[in-house]
């Protein structure tokens, strides 16, 4: 029986390291996956950013079969003027009339949607602008100005009354629909990396889990290139925290948890849900990193994919476990795991019977608790 679970999970880790990404663009927007509708608009931006027009007609044929109004690609469009100019976005625009067009001969008709609310003209949008900023980056904006705010203040004042002010204050898109925008545009043109990781941690304030950039990234992989896929990851990788490691499957976030001692990521593949009851993710413990005590009122069974580690009965000795080991952690049972202190330490962990109730966090293990395993 245990040797069928283990080569059952085995399959499974083989299937989720190849068809994961090819997987997730399929897939309805969940807590991992970016929406339909958001996949569309990265390619849109990016091809309109670059000034590839082939491929854009492309793109926007696509996202108007995938449900992209009218008017949502047209303020995707006028967006991303703010960070590659007018000469792109208005090309992109008369580049969006003759899709339209051709559309129209062939008997489609797209839906127009809605069109955006009335901005007021405010005489002065600066406050306005610096409070969208504010909420965009959950900081507190300084009347202190620094770095090339104090060497050209006036590129400030346009940041803040035009783009933070005039664009984001128009409806159509959502602040995370123009975020996405924005990082496409950055990431495709290149060049901009200190930007890009600000719009990343932008997108992180906003409510993009560490799985949907990772899909975003796999999304310019595909369809812009191996070149501006690789900037953006190492950019990302930054800003989530992320080291590489010989796991096949991302690590996800770093963590700021009570629950764990050291460095550990976390990257959920799986909610749970009420049809298997079960949850998943990839747990990745830099050297000496550990989680609490704790409990799973359903059971858990972990499958190690890298490293080195240990897990820990309460009462019992530690065990070691390395790459292709597994265990099954009985319900109720109290226990910890984590890594050794002279290595990584990374394991798929499946929480099973969840309609029984989360994990039952206790205390820290010790250090004492923790370099005693004989």
């Amino acid at each position: 029986m245990k040797k069928w679970i283990f080569k059952l999970l085995n399959g499974l880790a083989m299937i989720f390291c190849l068809f994961g990404s090819l997987h997730a663009q399929n897939m309805a927007e969940n807590d991992f996956l970016l929406s339909i509708k958001k996949q569309n608009i990265i390619p849109i931006a990016a091809y309109a950013a670059k000034g590839e027009l082939q491929q854009l007609k492309t793109a926007l044929n696509e996202g108007l079969d995938a449900g992209l109004t009218v008017n949502e690609i047209k303020e995707v469009i006028v967006h991303l003027y703010a960070y590659c100019g007018f000469p792109r976005s208005i090309r992109a625009l008369q580049i969006c009339m003759d899709v339209l067009d051709e559309r129209k001969e062939k008997g489609i008709m797209d839906e127009t949607g809605k069109e955006s609310s009335f901005v007021d003209d405010r005489t002065s949008k600066y406050e306005p602008g610096k409070e969208n900023l504010e909420k965009l980056t959950g900081i507190t904006q300084s009347e202190l100005q620094t770095g090339y705010a104090a060497f050209a203040p006036i590129i400030e004042i346009f940041l803040k009354e035009h783009l933070f002010a005039d664009i984001f204050d128009r409806d159509v898109l959502t602040f995370a629909e123009r975020e996405l925008v924005t990082i496409s545009v950055i990431s495709s043109i290149g060049g901009a990396e200190p930007m890009l990781r600000s719009h990343f941690n932008i997108c992180l304030h906003l409510g993009f889990t560490s799985g949907q950039l990772n899909q975003f990234i796999e999304i310019i992989r595909i369809r812009v290139g191996e070149k501006e896929a690789n900037s953006a990851q190492v950019v990302l990788k930054d800003v989530l925290g992320v080291r590489v490691n010989e796991s096949c499957f991302p690590e996800g976030q770093l963590l700021n948890s009570p629950n764990f001692t050291g460095q550990v990521w976390l990257n959920m593949m799986g909610a749970k849900d009420s049809t298997l009851h079960t949850s998943y993710g990839n747990v990745t413990f830099a050297p000496g990193g550990r989680t609490n005590w704790h409990s799973h009122p359903g059971g858990q069974i972990l499958f190690i994919t890298h490293g080195k580690g240990y897990y820990q009965a309460q009462g019992q000795h530690a065990i070691l476990l390395q790459k292709g080991d597994y265990m099954e952690i009985p319900p109720n049972v109290v226990h910890w795991h984590g890594a050794a202190p002279d290595s990584e330490f990374a394991h798929i962990a499946i929480s099973l019977n969840t309609d029984l109730g989360g994990a039952q966090w206790l205390l820290p293990v010790t250090d004492d608790e923790y370099l005693f395993k004989e």
